[in-house]
């Protein structure tokens, strides 16, 4: 499934933070990628999803930019962004002119 395809889907994943960007608040899940060649690794990337009903702001994911050992090393490598990096992950992962500024 695409990014993209995730746009106000209330897709599982593990919510780590609500940040506020763009004068909205906006919800990072961790999203577990499966790699069967590597099954030893927890990879994941995040996931941003705009408030509940506003259709005119997309839902927007980084690349796997978590790679962890563990289930919980990695949850807790994701929890430990603070939200000065989740909204630089988010501007960095929407198309450009969506939602600049705060």
């Amino acid at each position: 499934m695409s990014p993209a395809s995730h746009a106000h889907d209330p897709a599982p994943g593990i919510h780590v933070a609500t940040i506020p960007h763009g004068g909205h608040l906006w919800d990072a899940y961790l999203d577990f990628e499966s790699d069967v060649h590597r099954p030893t690794s927890y990879r994941a990337r995040l996931r941003f999803e705009p408030p509940a009903g506003d259709q005119t702001l997309p839902a927007a994911s980084t690349a796997v930019i978590i790679i962890e050992d563990s289930y919980e090393e990695a949850v807790a490598k994701a929890r430990g962004f603070d939200d000065r990096q989740l909204q630089g992950l988010l501007r960095s992962a929407l198309p450009e002119g969506v939602a600049d500024s705060d």
